[in-house]
């Protein structure tokens, strides 16, 4: 699995995590729990992880739709 999007807008994660698998992209949410340690301010980003094998396609997606991946 391979990172594809971190941010921490909880609004963008369901709209890409939607996107992913209209496309038929499998994805996996990670650091879903985090918010239980942060208070639930929203400071630590989420992250989407898609398989290595999708990740060109799935990166189109975000960019067709205009989603920044946020990743360094």
């Amino acid at each position: 699995m391979k990172e594809l999007l971190r941010t921490t807008d909880p609004t963008i994660i369901a709209f890409a995590m939607a996107l992913l698998q209209g496309e038929g992209i499998d994805c996996f949410e990670m650091d879903v729990n985090m918010s239980v340690l942060e208070g639930g301010i929203g400071i630590f980003p989420r992250r989407i992880l898609v398989h290595e094998d999708r990740l060109i396609q799935a990166e189109r997606v975000m960019k067709d739709n205009e989603i920044p991946l946020g990743r360094t």
